[in-house]
Formats: structure tokens, sequence, C-alpha cells
């Protein structure tokens, strides 16, 4: 994991019942290097879009988790497993999980399992929607994720078993 401290994101949303099951906060991070085609976010592409990542987003993300109806945390964007995004992603995943550990985390890549499964952002991370968005393979019935091809993973099901357990509301 490179350290840079710098990261900028492009939206908080205090409300969001789109990425991940149950009410919750999602934090759209700034940078991604995928460009898919037919992305829903392409502004966030650019690594200098939006506002900096600083200590008062990160209070209104945990006052917004504060209150007992959030589910939890959902990461998006842009991608927060970029080399630019990881190290704050990964320092508010911890802080998520040692004030909220009931909530859970739910962060979404464009990279795959296979190359994130020992990220020691995983420590923190519930579930995992890997994958690039595959535009010719958009299905708006999927639930929590744009194309077939993307798989909602159950992270600490998964860590350490060299398999990987899909999310169990997966057939819900």
């Amino acid at each position: 994991m490179s350290i840079v401290k710098i990261m900028n994101y492009a939206k908080i949303k205090n409300y969001d019942i789109a990425n991940g099951e149950g009410i919750r906060v999602s934090l759209f991070v700034s940078g991604c290097r995928n460009h898919c085609k037919g992305c829903f976010n392409p502004e966030t592409w650019a690594f200098d879009y939006g506002y900096k990542f600083d200590e008062d987003a990160k209070r209104i993300i945990m006052a917004a988790l504060d209150k007992p109806y959030i589910a939890g945390l959902s990461i998006l964007g842009g991608d927060p497993l970029e080399p630019e995004n990881e190290f704050i992603v990964y320092e508010l995943c911890k802080s998520v999980k040692q004030r909220y550990p009931d909530k859970t985390i739910w962060l979404y890549t464009g990279y795959l399992w296979e190359h994130t499964a020992y990220h020691p952002i995983m420590k923190y991370v519930d579930v995992l929607v890997d994958g690039k968005f595959i535009e010719e393979l958009k299905n708006p019935s999927l639930r929590f994720r744009g194309s077939s091809n993307q798989r909602i993973i159950d992270v600490q099901k998964s860590r350490g078993t060299g398999r990987i357990y899909l999310w169990d509301g997966e057939n819900e």
C-alpha cells in the first residue's frame, strides 16, 4: 500500500439505499483509471475532482453514521483502491470499525477479489463489490451492482479461505 495522504471526493450522501443493504452513508471518492464505458459517474475519474477529503469530511461521515437507523458506510467512486486513495480509505474504514463495530462497510472497486483479497483494508470491509462495470453486461434488475460480471463478496467469510463466498443477501 503506497502512502498518499491526499484524496479528493465527489460527494457524501447521508442517506443512500442504492449502494448496499439498508440505509447507508456513501462516500464517492475521486480518481479512477478504469474509465468504464457507460460509467454513471465519469466526473470521478479525475483524481482532483471535487473536494479535499479532510477532517471535516470525516466528521460529516461519522456524524451521519451515528444515527441508529444507518446500517453502515459504502465507499465507491471513482475507485477507492486506486493507489492514490487507498491509504485514506484504509484509515477511514479503520476509524469507522473502531467507533461503529456493528455497522457494515461496503466497498466498490474495479479490481477483482483475486487482486485485493490480501489488501490490508479488507480487515475492515464487510462486503466487496468487485469488477469493472461492463456496459454490455448492464442489467438494471441486479441488486447493488451495475453489470452481471460484478460480484458481491462476503469479505470476512472469504478472507483466508482460498474461496469466494458471495454475500448471503444475494438471493433474497
